[in-house]
């Protein structure tokens, strides 16, 4: 048996990679989920995965992620309130036309004119119906692997971790908090906003003595554009993706250089952990698509993620999920630049 912690990002609809990803990885047998960090739709995916895996086995698991996904595309649009979903295909029509014959994006305009704050007491999360539907008596539970939410203290911009009895629904949909779409979410006189800004995801948390040494981090936002972004939807949406691949670069870093104090002898092997890092990503893809997508996800678009995902899965399972326990399957010098 293979035992591995998953660490899962977030970038809102394009979770939906992520599902396909485990989807694939719950049809092996001889691979065992031990820990999960996640963030955003990570902390969405990690929470129905662990639910779905002490309610129904591997089978219930990838039965509960199909939930969840189907109640995502439901929604059309998070930016919306859900009184306005009858008008979505005339919303997404003037959209699409405004987008023709504008030079300026309208969703660039909007976010810096619009606050989820202007709607008033009649606002309500989207995601808050698809996060009660999960059994929370499962995602706290002490059996199963153990789970990690992040988000993000909005006074201190410190990350904030939960486990436990403290994942409540209050907790991932603070996990899942994009700041221009939703209002803050408050716990304990705390608020909150998406985990990705501190740590997407945080892999620290899975460091405990009692799971293993390897980590399996499946990535949604790339870590490379090629395209220099010139719009402004595209520009800002490349700002987020930086900013929320900066915390995960850092704790990379931080792996990279005491796995190189361990292997040069400056650190006694077994005083810290040697961990070793894997990746399941499709940067290719994730360069296709429109950050547009994010936020208003089409059922067509979220099986297509899927399909990527499961493709990507098995690419891994063929040539990288032999590591697992033995050696790193990401290059940690290529990825940072390092010499």
């Amino acid at each position: 048996m293979r035992r591995v912690n998953l660490a899962l990002q977030g970038g809102g609809a394009h979770g939906a990679f992520t599902w396909g990803v485990l989807d694939r990885l719950l049809q092996e047998d001889d691979i065992e989920i031990a820990g999960i960090s996640g963030t955003s739709a990570g902390a969405l995916n990690g929470a129905a995965l662990k639910a779905g895996l002490l309610d129904g086995g591997r089978e219930g698991a990838r039965k509960r992620l199909d939930r969840l996904w189907d109640k995502v595309g439901a929604v059309g649009d998070f930016r919306l309130n859900p009184w306005l979903n009858p008008f979505l295909p005339m919303l997404r029509f003037w959209q699409d036309a405004a987008q023709a014959f504008m030079p300026i994006s309208p969703e660039a305009v909007a976010a810096q004119l619009y606050s989820p704050y202007a709607w008033g007491d009649s606002w309500s999360n989207p995601l808050e119906p698809m996060v009660r539907d999960l059994d929370f008596s499962h995602v706290c539970a002490k059996a199963g692997p153990k789970l990690y939410v992040s988000a993000t203290n909005v006074r201190t911009g410190k990350i904030k971790v939960f486990t436990g009895d403290d994942i409540t629904p209050e907790a991932l949909l603070a996990s899942a908090c994009v700041p221009t779409v939703f209002q803050a979410v408050e716990i304990d006189g705390e608020s909150y906003w998406d985990g990705g800004y501190a740590g997407n995801p945080a892999l620290f948390p899975l460091y405990e003595t009692d799971l293993p040494e390897d980590i399996l981090v499946v990535s949604i936002n790339p870590l490379r554009r090629n395209e220099v972004p010139d719009t402004p939807i595209e520009i800002q949406n490349r700002i987020n993706e930086i900013s929320f691949n900066a915390s995960l670069l850092g704790e990379l870093r931080a792996i990279n250089f005491v796995r190189r104090l361990i292997a040069e002898g400056k650190v006694e092997r077994g005083r810290m952990k040697d961990i070793r890092v894997h990746m399941i990503a499709d940067d290719k893809l994730m360069n296709e698509l429109s950050a547009a997508t994010k936020l208003a996800p089409s059922p067509d678009l979220l099986q297509r993620l899927k399909a990527a995902g499961r493709s990507a899965a098995e690419r891994f399972l063929s040539h990288g999920a032999k590591k697992i326990g033995a050696e790193a399957g990401l290059d940690l010098h290529e990825v940072l630049g390092a010499d």
